[in-house]
Parts: C-alpha cells; structure tokens; sequence
C-alpha cells in the first residue's frame, strides 16, 4: 500500500488548493453592432461573426 514518506506542508497543500476558482469569460465588443459578446462566438444582436452574417436575426 502506498503511504506518503513525508507529511505535505500546508503552503505545498494550500498551492495546490488554490487553482480552482473560475476565470471570467472573454468579453469582446462586437465590431458590426458595437454589442458586447463573447469572443469568437455569434453576435446574439445582429448574426454576424468575422465580418460575415451567419444567422438571421428577426427584428
């Protein structure tokens, strides 16, 4: 059975315990409409990505 040699110091433990909190998605301006989106998605506004439309959007 495998048992640990040494005890793991609490900064050691407390490191690895510290990476589990969510990063904020990446919020980008989109350049057709000027609505706030998430980066390399449709814009939910006017349908469009990389300058092309994509989907249509009833108005």
């Amino acid at each position: 059975m495998a048992v640990p040699k040494r005890r793991t110091s609490k900064a050691r433990r407390d490191k690895r315990r510290a990476n589990w909190k969510l990063t904020s998605p990446g919020i980008a301006e989109c350049p057709q409409c000027g609505e706030s989106k998430l980066s390399h998605r449709v814009c939910k506004k006017c349908g469009y990505y990389d300058k092309k439309q994509v989907i249509k959007v009833a108005e």
